[in-house]
Parts: C-alpha cells; structure tokens; sequence
C-alpha cells in the first residue's frame, strides 16, 4: 500500500510540473542605454515609393526607424534623411525627441526577413540619436544597441513617408 501511495504522489509531482513558455511573436525590443525595452505595441508602414517605417512604443516612448526599402539589405543611418531613425518621449515631465539624419547619428537598420505573403517584416537595429534639443547638456544623445523587430505586421499606404 505504501509503494502505490509513493508511487502516485511521484506521478502527481512529475505530472504537475509545466513549462510556461512566452513567444514574443510579434516583437520589437532593443536595450536603451543598456537597459532592457521591449515594446508594448508595434507596427509598420509602407508607402508607394518602398519606403518603409517600423515602429515599436512602450507607455510614453516611441521608437520608429525608417528604411529606403523592405528588401534584405542594411541602410546606414547618419548618412541621410531617407533611413533614419527617431525616439521620442511624449511623457509630459520628460519631454524628449532624439533622431539620427544627415551628418547626425549613426547606427544602422538590417532588413532580415520581408515576408509578403503574411505581410510582416523581421530585421535587427543599433543607432545613436542626437538629442534635438541642443540646450539639453544632461542628455545629448541616446543609445540603443541589441535591437530587434521580428515579425511585425505591415500596413499598405499609399502616401510618401516622412519621420
């Protein structure tokens, strides 16, 4: 009798045990400053001309990056206004607005993965924007490194885009 007691509660401890696994499918996530951000709401547009803005927001802050193109290829950012990339903070007691362009910043935007028969598109992202305030001495420029979008969906427009 005992070895049957030891024997289920054995099955019932072994039966109990799961594994919750999360799959961030979509999802947009960088580290800001090396801290971790990971993106609440995510989405991506693309215009008539190929063009080609993805964004990724969390509360107050927003990150869209621009790409002259969804094709699999890596556009240089500080070179011009065409690939670019912005982050913004719209929290009142924070207000902040920092983007890369010609001859500011740098970083770069690679176009991994275009999917077009579900319509997302997946890439990895690194950059360094100038703050646009130029009064701000505190914060000058702001840094994100290891990030990545993967399957974000695509919206058509039919309008050119512009960060």
């Amino acid at each position: 009798m005992k070895k049957i007691f030891y024997f289920l509660s054995l099955l019932f401890v072994l039966g109990s045990c799961t594994e919750d696994v999360k799959f961030n499918n979509p999802a947009f996530q960088t580290l800001k400053n090396n801290v971790f951000w990971r993106a609440q709401t995510y989405k991506a547009y693309a215009g008539m001309q190929g063009a080609i803005i993805i964004e990724g927001s969390l509360g107050y802050e927003k990150v869209a990056l621009q790409a002259a193109s969804k094709e699999k290829q890596t556009f240089a950012l500080g070179i011009n206004d065409v690939s670019k990339a912005v982050y913004e903070n719209t929290l009142p007691s924070e207000t902040a607005s920092f983007s890369t362009g010609t001859n500011i910043g740098n970083g770069q935007i690679t176009i991994t993965d275009y999917d077009p028969v579900n319509n997302t598109i997946s890439g990895t992202f690194k950059f360094t924007a100038l703050n646009n305030d130029e009064t701000d001495i505190e914060n000058p420029n702001i840094n994100f490194t290891e990030g990545v979008f993967y399957k974000v969906p695509i919206q058509e427009n039919d309008y050119v885009l512009h960060l």
